[in-house]
């Protein structure tokens, strides 16, 4: 899980995994989103790729030839027809731009550390995009664009500061520290895995070992493995309780439900780690949009929403925020009249920096913050379809594409597609490892699993430690 472009090209079919796994009605973000060529050609793209459908979303063609074999290589964040025609694609491997020649999708090469790009937009011939950290200009010129990297000003009244979630998230994983902070992240798992196997040799092996020598057998090669077992179980668990511990510890905070109670705090960034960057929007920049009646950008950020001049690298933040959940935005549209849609797992919303009302765009009622601290609404939302007769389609991570403000249902998913959309290694160890798997047979409680596991591993360690220290020092 530290390694994913590493794994990137392996996917496992979802009719391995449980039943919620699987696509249907365009569920498990399977779309975020489309861009019509023309009445008859749409590119729709999310987590499976990006594909040409007709007017009635009924025919797919693949449209992914150019990015490389895999799910993760494929899941497509935007994409964008610059006013020459030419298009591009924001992926969560690096920046595309689409080679009509060669009929392929073709990779950027931009010296960046975060690959993942969320965002492009343009003004008349110049493109820009977004990673996660900086923005990108060029003139459109399809493959052969030359982009320049800008890093934007810190805001006014800028503190460097971090999230906590973030902090306690590189922690876990051991980038805060980078590659060699990664790789010692995960030489703590098989110390994990062998500290796991040892204690079960000791806690079975010696009444094994009694109930042989009771019957008269050898137990010789038993005692040896029940020694060693013992020995190293001891000396792995004093040389690493401290690390195992925080990796432990930290776990239990990134998932609900004590994610709740840190999902909103920031604090400095720890000196000389991964997290304390000198650029003021390190892994905060989230989307990007032209608003063409005021001729500005809006920049979605983890820091909330900021207004920036196309001429300026300064954003601004907005006066009235629009609610957007700590998993980051999934939709921003421009509408009428200087409106905006907003998608995210908090839900669907109409939002205009010039009003303080916030309209709750499912509901058709005024939006009210929410007081019971849940980290998602009522709707998850993980994109939205808009086909040519201007009706829209709300797509929800739980139950797919659904109607907004009109009756007309939003056709199946072909064969063709679903037998192309797997899900990749590094998903299903990511829904393995935060217990989600679980759903199925125990409903929302599932989400105690992590916070459970987790304290008792921190536990099992600590008293292991103090057994340890109290048998060494009676010997010494």
């Amino acid at each position: 899980m530290n390694h994913r472009d590493l794994f990137s090209g392996i996917d496992i079919s979802r009719n391995l995994l449980p039943d919620g796994y699987a696509y249907r009605n365009w569920n498990n973000s399977a779309l975020k989103g489309n861009l019509i060529i023309n009445p008859d050609r749409i590119l729709v793209y999310g987590n499976v790729g990006i594909w040409v459908t007709d007017s009635a979303f009924t025919r797919y063609t693949s449209f992914n030839v150019g990015f490389p074999k895999g799910s993760d290589n494929r899941k497509i964040f935007d994409v964008h027809r610059s006013a020459d025609g030419r298009l591009y694609a924001a992926t969560l491997f690096g920046l595309y731009a689409f080679d009509e020649d060669r009929t392929e999708w073709r990779k950027f090469n931009l010296e960046v550390d975060i690959e993942r790009f969320v965002g492009i937009e343009s003004i008349g011939d110049t493109l820009y995009a977004i990673n996660r950290s900086f923005l990108f200009k060029g003139k459109s010129e399809g493959p052969q664009t030359r982009f320049s990297r800008i890093e934007l000003t810190a805001p006014q009244g800028y503190e460097q500061q971090v999230s906590l979630f973030e902090t306690l998230w590189q922690t876990h994983s051991g980038e805060i520290f980078g590659m060699p902070g990664k790789l010692f992240v995960d030489f703590l798992g098989l110390i994990t895995v062998f500290l796991s196997l040892t204690g079960i040799v000791y806690f079975f092996f010696p009444d094994w070992i009694k109930r042989r020598k009771a019957k008269g057998k050898a137990a010789r090669t038993l005692i040896r493995t029940n020694k060693w077992s013992l020995k190293w179980h001891n000396k792995a668990g004093a040389w690493f309780y401290i690390p195992l511990i925080i990796l432990f510890l930290t776990g239990t905070f990134l998932r609900p439900p004590l994610l709740i109670a840190i999902a909103r705090a920031n604090i400095s960034p720890l000196k000389f780690s991964h997290l304390d960057q000198p650029n003021p929007w390190y892994d905060k920049l989230r989307d990007i949009l032209y608003d063409q009646e005021r001729g500005r950008f809006l920049l979605s950020t983890s820091e909330g929403m900021f207004f920036m001049d196309p001429n300026d690298d300064e954003p601004v933040k907005a006066g009235i925020q629009p609610p957007v959940s700590v998993m980051g935005i999934n939709t921003f549209e421009p509408l009428q009249n200087g409106w905006f849609l907003i998608g995210s797992f908090s839900g669907l919303f109409l939002w205009n920096p010039s009003v303080p009302e916030i309209v709750d765009y499912v509901k058709t009622k005024l939006w009210e913050p929410q007081t019971s601290g849940r980290p998602v609404g009522d709707f998850k939302v993980t994109g939205t379809i808009t086909d040519t007769h201007g009706n829209k389609y709300m797509i929800d991570y739980d139950r797919g594409a659904i109607p907004l403000r009109h009756e007309n249902s939003f056709p199946a998913m072909p064969q063709n597609l679903l037998k192309k959309s797997k899900m990749s290694l590094w998903s299903a160890s990511l829904e393995i490892h935060t217990g989600r798997i679980f759903e199925f047979a125990l409903s929302s409680f599932y989400i105690l699993l992590v916070p459970l596991i987790g304290f008792a591993g921190v536990l099992v360690v600590i008293s292991g430690y103090l057994l340890y220290r109290r048998r060494y020092r009676k010997i010494k």
